[in-house]
């Protein structure tokens, strides 16, 4: 067996041309959100995944082997319902209310601009009809949110804002005063959202 410890979020760092060759692994979510797990890649070889507690592993990363190959992730396509906005008597709000009436259950969730994708669970399928959103089971890769304090896709990066942005720079207001504060989200909050 195999062991991989490292992940790369989204290939980063390496070239094109090296992820494409890779050999691949295709996961379904509920493996993608364990840190440890067992897997065989593309070219049959058994790996043992073991990654920092808490890790979740995204179609489009790659894992690093200890003997420094590399294996790409692709999201397995899954059984999943489709939410969309009734075309009839909906409006693009109803998928905002949607995914707010879904968060507040805590569930699982992918966000889409023109839909949203849960996993399959009747109540709450009956509950976005009642809503007048449409409801399709369907077969696909399934890339959840990873929540307000998660990742967000791998891209790691703070907030502060040290540096004004380059169009703050170039308007004379006191806007500078306000962004060299730190970026607090959450009781300490002293901005609007």
């Amino acid at each position: 067996m195999i062991i991989c410890s490292k992940l790369m979020p989204q290939g980063r760092g390496l070239a094109r041309v090296l992820v494409q060759r890779a050999n691949t692994i295709t996961l379904d979510w509920d493996t993608r959100q364990k840190s440890r797990f067992d897997a065989t890649d593309s070219a049959g070889r058994q790996l043992g995944i073991f990654l920092p507690r808490g890790t979740v592993v995204r179609g489009g990363d790659v894992l690093v082997a200890e003997d420094g190959s590399l294996i790409r992730v692709e999201a397995a396509p899954q059984a999943v319902l489709r939410i969309t906005a009734c075309s009839e008597h909906g409006s693009p709000f109803d998928l905002t209310r949607a995914a707010y009436h879904l968060g507040n259950r805590h569930v699982p969730i992918e966000l889409q601009p023109d839909h949203l994708k849960i996993e399959p669970d009747h109540v709450l399928a009956d509950m976005l009809r009642a809503m007048h959103m449409t409801v399709v089971a369907v077969s696909e890769p399934f890339e959840p949110e990873s929540g307000a304090y998660g990742d967000h896709d791998g891209h790691g990066h703070d907030h502060s804002h040290d540096q004004a942005p380059v169009a703050a720079k170039r308007i004379a207001i006191p806007i500078r005063s306000a962004l060299a504060q730190p970026h607090v989200h959450g009781p300490g909050c002293k901005h609007e959202h």
